[in-house]
């Protein structure tokens, strides 16, 4: 080998954190308290205050590789922790404050958090579990709607007694920088560890112009969760390029949303469909009220968007959806759902509604049960499989979970999916909602957003319900628009000829609300368990 004779330059978080103060230095953050109030300062400020944060957190002991938590919304001081304790050598562990007390409890101890941020808002749920939390020796509040005078620290008073400058060590790329967990629908959470270098090549990817072209002409809302995967990495590719960050607070309600990208002068943001839908809801309701002129993508990701969101926001309000997936595990984003050139036709919305193919430096293949690899024909289903730059390669301290990955090195997603020939894949159920009925697979997120595109339907959620001859058969679980009707009847007319006739529901539920896990999927365990039986009970026998 001739070994090639350029500089060995570590990639890691404090040059992105440094590039954004020295050449972006005037550039806006904005923030939202919980009662509604904005607050704006600069990447100088914010870049002063970071050093301030690590020093305070230096004074108190965190040494490198040591767990700093945070159990707050988005906001200002979240995000100066988002690069101060990974840039200080510490690993920053987003705790989700949707989750229950028991499972915080189990985390936190997990991760071995050394010191919690959180935000004075969510100081009972704190309560509820610090005590439980073996490694704990401090906490910090975070006063995000309102002065703090109780017995812990407060990050205002912790910081001012620092400079604002700090001496960062320097680094190795791939030590631990950020920690999340993930959401252990099935079995216990597991930790994901990712490092300077993945971060760092993560936010270079979400900057190329084919993926999420994330620059510095652009104003982005943060409405991903920063405890949610990361944040999906946006703000950390946002501090790199100099884009102004605008910061919701925990209000992510349609009118909410609605009056900041239009106010803002917003240019990209992204979420889970379920807050989409909500807002495409709101702009029907309301045409002319807000100024999305503005906003040139809006990324969905989490959840399959329903092609008939992806349209209705183009056709009436003329705003560009962009499907993509990823996860936890993947840092997290892993593939994009642009149009490639040349496929603008009459199958586009079709392909938008996909997936998307992978972004540079992840690879993917799936296949079946017995592991043998699928041709991507676009009909063969199989459980996807990932590699690349910013993939997990194992859990932290989680022997258990060596049967997610490969003989030969891949990451098994449990996600059942195709793939057509130009790569894009199509995300058909997670293998553990998939409906096996009489030996075939029956993909749920199809029929759901068929369903969803019927004009009286808000939401909709199709699980395996018990069946006496075929093992197990689709049960509809739907949720009607206010002020709408829709029959059973209407449904089966609505989905007929679009599907095979053993893929059509046996029935349908018609209930308020779907119940939902902590970062807005729907939770079909829980269905399975109210309905289960509904297809064999005494009505049915």
């Amino acid at each position: 080998m001739l070994p090639g004779l350029m500089m060995d330059y570590p990639l890691t978080l404090t040059h992105l954190l440094e590039r954004g103060k020295t050449f972006f230095s005037r550039r806006e953050i904005v923030s939202r308290s919980p009662e509604g109030a904005l607050t704006r300062y600069t990447y100088a400020d914010y870049y002063a205050r970071a050093c301030q944060l690590a020093s305070a957190l230096r004074r108190l002991g965190v040494g490198p590789g040591e767990r700093v938590a945070t159990l707050g919304w988005n906001g200002r001081r979240h995000l100066e922790a988002y690069y101060a304790v990974p840039c200080l050598g510490a690993v920053l562990h987003t705790l989700n404050p949707r989750l229950h007390p028991s499972e915080l409890s189990y985390i936190a101890n997990h991760a071995g958090d050394k010191v919690l941020l959180v935000d004075r808002s969510l100081l009972p749920l704190a309560a509820s579990f610090r005590k439980e939390v073996r490694s704990l020796e401090k906490v910090i509040v975070m006063p995000d709607d309102g002065p703090y005078s109780g017995d812990d620290l407060e990050y205002e008073t912790l910081i001012s007694r620092e400079p604002p400058h700090f001496e960062w060590p320097a680094l190795d790329e791939r030590s631990a920088a950020l920690m999340c967990y993930t959401s252990g629908t099935t079995g216990l959470p597991k930790g994901v560890l990712y490092s300077h270098r993945s971060t760092v090549l993560h936010s270079m990817m979400l900057s190329m112009v084919d993926t999420k072209a994330i620059g510095e002409k652009d104003t982005i809302l943060a409405v991903v969760p920063m405890f949610h995967a990361n944040g999906w990495g946006w703000l950390h590719a946002a501090i790199g390029v100099g884009a102004k960050v605008v910061l919701p607070g925990p209000d992510l309600s349609s009118t909410s949303l609605l009056d900041l990208l239009s106010g803002e002068r917003v240019t990209f943001t992204g979420g889970v469909p379920t807050v989409w839908l909500g807002v495409l809801a709101s702009l029907d309701e309301h045409p002319g009220r807000w100024d999305l002129s503005a906003l040139r993508s809006i990324v969905v990701g989490g959840a399959a968007a329903p092609p008939a969101m992806i349209d209705g926001f183009a056709r009436r309000h003329g705003v560009h959806i962009c499907h993509s997936w990823g996860m936890t595990e993947t840092n997290p984003v892993a593939t994009i759902g642009r149009l490639k050139e040349g496929l603008d036709d009459e199958r586009a919305l079709e392909r938008r509604s996909k997936q998307g193919y992978p972004v540079p430096f992840l690879e993917q293949r799936h296949a079946d049960d017995e592991g043998k690899v699928l041709p991507w024909d676009g009909r063969s289903m199989g459980e996807l499989q990932v590699r690349g730059a910013w993939v997990v390669a194992s859990y932290f301290e989680s022997p258990e979970g060596a049967d997610k990955f490969t003989k030969d090195g891949w990451f098994r997603t449990g996600d059942v999916v195709t793939i057509d020939p130009e790569g894009y894949i199509h995300i058909t159920d997670r293998a553990k909602d998939v409906i096996k009925s009489g030996g075939e697979w029956i993909s749920t997120q199809a029929l759901e957003s068929e369903l969803m595109s019927h004009p009286s339907v808000l939401e909709a959620a199709v699980f395996a319900a018990r069946h006496a001859k075929w093992g197990e058969r689709p049960l509809a679980a739907v949720v009607l628009k206010p002020g709408q009707a829709a029959t059973k009847a209407e449904l089966e007319h609505h989905l007929a000829g679009k599907f095979a006739k053993w893929w059509m529901p046996d029935d349908y539920v018609f209930i308020d609300q779907i119940p939902r896990t902590s970062t807005g999927k729907f939770k079909k365990l829980e269905l399975r368990e109210r309905f289960g039986r509904h297809l064999i009970g005494p009505e049915r026998s």
